[in-house]
């Protein structure tokens, strides 16, 4: 249910502002967003699975709160991120 670390080192070099960069919004809405699907593909086969749908919710939440702040500093910013990530708001 977890992205494995090598996933993760990559989502992270793939999203950095800079050399080291692993807490800008653009980083943590990358790693979220993988966290998320991989979610979603367990519970096609778990769907009773409540106590990780909770834990989906939180992900969910927290990645919106991320792109409302980065919307309300940069809209450009903002936008780049939902085409990168084919979210849609």
């Amino acid at each position: 249910m977890s992205i494995t670390k090598e996933r993760k080192e990559a989502l992270i070099k793939e999203h950095a502002l800079f050399e080291g960069d692993t807490g800008s919004p653009e980083v943590q809405v990358a790693i979220l967003t993988a966290r998320i699907l991989t979610l979603t593909e367990h519970f096609k086969a778990h769907k009773k699975d409540n106590h990780s749908r909770r834990g989906l919710l939180a992900m969910v939440a927290l990645r919106r709160r991320l792109l409302d702040y980065v919307k309300s500093r940069n809209v450009a910013r903002y936008q780049a991120m939902l085409e990168k990530h084919g979210l849609r708001r």
